[in-house]
């Protein structure tokens, strides 16, 4: 057996260290007494670490081949583990505030292990096949994860999640066994040959099958529509996780498949037009939202579009794949910062219940606004690096148009974003029912401030290095 069809499983260490992690929290966390539970939160954090080093060790390495061909390590791949690992990390950290000593403590922390195992089985997938495992690995924890916060609204956004998740899993298999029956493989090594020669017709709507797919775990058009409401009802870590870590996996899925694709049909094109959809209509939707969460679900259907952007040119520029890193990276940061401070306030689920915050709480109110404005794109945030690097890429790979339209929705998402950021600063008329000081009074965490600190200061310094690191 030659060496690129070896199983060779060390190079799936990290992959393989967060899922026995979850294992070992589950099953921890079963014989634990409730006020011991925060052991198998050290379990997980040490398992999401060790996972990021093991990334780190082998990034600089060349691109290898594992599990006979079905799964690929590489520069990219490296990249989604070490972020996904620390979003996590981070997220766990929000989590161990929200629900410490709760009775689903240690199943919340094993599900996310879970399923951020299934977000770096997506990102380093090259066969059909293994993309489904990434899939129903990365998706079916979600389901758990929502309803763990036993509310209404919790228990309608994890039934509306999973029902789409069904219904776009059948479609991702649908397309998967469309492509097989008409190339007889599911390895990317040999598609892009075989699908050259098949019917065009059956390969669009395998392709389009497949995206789609992929578009209800990134959380784009037109698999968007449980976004916002899990946003809202689930739990503020959850809701932090959801908009964030699978996406990595998910976009890189996309760009893999859409980069081995032959250039029989205009898949840059049906991209283009995903990512356009994906963006209007979240900037479009998130105007009219009152509740920052929602708003924040809305906003992350928009940034799926603007991730499309680098998938739609995979293969077309060599700006591309790096661009779509940054991006990634940045958005992480961006949007776990903004999460956070909606988990330090969980009762203030109106915009305006935030009027005064920045003239009481000065760090948090700053951490809020500059996070608003890096998802807006605003200079020298992680997220202006990448959204100037990915309309960059859009223009070199021959797509102009698009980068104009990413330019016309990012001054869209500016107007819904002030309507947040305007009342931080407000004042607070002296009639009102909840004094100015009434945010010096509320629930304070020492984790969250900390880690929505921390993240505030990365956007500003983490824009420059990411930078450097990519565009060499």
């Amino acid at each position: 057996m030659g060496s690129d069809m070896a199983m060779r499983p060390l190079l799936l260490l990290p992959e393989i260290v967060l899922f026995l992690g979850g294992l070992a929290v589950l099953v921890s966390g079963s014989f634990l007494p409730r006020t011991r539970q925060w052991v198998t939160r050290v379990i997980a954090a040490v398992a999401l670490v060790a996972a990021a080093i093991l990334a780190v060790v082998d990034l600089p390495g060349p691109a290898q081949p594992a599990m006979e061909g079905t799964f690929t390590v590489d520069t990219a791949t490296g990249v989604a583990r070490i972020v996904a690992a620390l979003g996590t990390l981070i997220v766990l950290a929000l989590a161990s505030d929200e629900i410490a000593g709760s009775p689903r403590e240690s199943e919340t922390y094993a599900l996310l292990l879970f399923s951020t195992t299934g977000t770096l089985v997506l990102a380093g997938a090259d066969d059909l096949l293994v993309v489904v495992v990434g899939f129903l690995l990365a998706s079916i924890p979600l389901y758990g994860l929502i309803g763990i916060a036993r509310t209404p609204r919790g228990a309608e956004a994890a039934m509306k999640t999973y029902l789409l998740g069904a219904l776009f899993g059948i479609l991702l298999l649908l397309g998967v066994t469309l492509l097989y029956g008409v190339s007889a493989t599911t390895s990317y090594a040999d598609l892009t040959d075989r699908l050259a020669e098949a019917p065009q017709g059956v390969v669009a709507a395998g392709v389009v099958a497949v995206l789609g797919g992929l578009m209800f775990k990134a959380g784009g058009v037109p698999g968007h529509f449980w976004v916002p409401d899990a946003a809202e009802g689930a739990g503020g870590a959850v809701a932090a996780f959801l908009t964030t870590v699978p996406k990595i996996g998910a976009m890189l899925a996309a760009y893999r498949l859409i980069a081995m694709l032959p250039d029989t049909l205009a898949w840059p094109l049906l991209v283009a037009v995903l990512a356009v959809a994906s963006m209007t209509l979240g900037n479009l939707a998130a105007y009219w939202q009152t509740d920052p969460r929602r708003l924040l679900g809305w906003s992350t259907v928009s940034q799926v579009g603007y991730l499309l952007v680098p998938v739609a040119v995979a293969g077309r520029s060599d700006l591309a794949l790096p661009s779509l890193l940054l991006y990634l990276a940045g958005y992480t940061v961006t949007n776990l910062a903004a999460f956070a401070v909606t988990t330090t306030f969980p009762d203030r689920r109106d915009l305006d219940s935030y009027r005064g915050m920045g003239r009481a709480r000065p760090w948090l109110g700053a951490s809020l606004v500059v996070a608003l404005l890096g998802l807006v794109g605003t200079p020298p945030t992680v997220v202006f690096a990448g959204k100037l690097t990915t309309t960059a890429a859009a223009w070199d790979g021959g797509l102009a148009w698009l980068a104009v339209l990413v330019f016309v929705n990012t001054v869209i998402s500016l107007f819904y974003y002030l309507r947040w950021i305007a009342p931080v600063y407000g004042r607070v008329e002296p009639p009102a029912p909840t004094p100015p000081g009434a945010f010096v009074a509320a629930t304070w965490s020492p984790t969250t401030a900390v880690v929505t600190a921390g993240l505030s200061l990365a956007l500003g310094i983490g824009a420059g290095a990411l930078w450097s690191v990519f565009s060499v």
